[in-house]
């Protein structure tokens, strides 16, 4: 028979078990969520296939894809699409630019961060190459023209809830850089 101080002691145990768990499990989500949303495109996460090609147009498919360009407030960049609206050939490789400006009189580390909308398009949307897979040095006064190059999978046009989407959106926010490198 265990005593009332071993029982007291193993309940203990247990409970600062749990605890560390669930701290770990704390510090564990976000990259976990992360990871859940590239894997399944959720909440507008697109898919990344650098190298890769495009499968092909399909004919007669065609979309929408708006551009938008903002930057964190206060970060002192420029930063817009060259064109607002591409029409879009599902299946079909495509390129558009962005522009970036450092308005600033010192160099300027960013990175941008990306969404697509509607969120059920966002696991077909696939990224071959983009100036947001890096960070981004724009010298004082300095312009940088920034490609995308992209393609709608076609597997979006099986996909019940996502099949009859005709516009998507691709958003990009620009967010400065801090690094030890730079207050050296």
């Amino acid at each position: 028979m265990t005593t009332l101080a071993e029982r007291n002691r193993r309940v203990g145990l247990m409970a600062m078990a749990l605890v560390g768990a669930m701290i770990g499990l704390g510090f564990a989500s976000v990259p976990l969520y992360r990871l859940f949303c590239q894997v399944t495109g959720f909440n507008g996460t697109i898919q990344k296939a650098e190298g890769a090609k495009a499968p092909g147009a399909v004919v007669g498919k065609i979309v929408n894809v708006r551009f938008d360009g903002n930057v964190k407030p206060g970060m002192p960049w420029k930063f817009a699409p060259e064109e607002h609206v591409q029409r879009v050939a599902v299946g079909a490789r495509d390129m558009a630019f962005y522009n970036a400006t450092n308005l600033s009189d010192k160099p300027i580390k960013g990175t941008a961060t990306f969404n697509v909308t509607p969120s059920q398009a966002g696991q077909y949307f696939t990224k071959i190459q983009c100036f947001c897979f890096t960070e981004q040095v724009l010298q004082p006064g300095e312009t940088m023209r920034m490609p995308v190059i992209f393609y709608v999978d076609p597997k979006i046009l099986q996909d019940p809830d996502a099949k009859n989407i005709n516009e998507i959106t691709l958003s990009y926010t620009f967010f400065p850089v801090d690094s030890a490198d730079d207050e050296g």
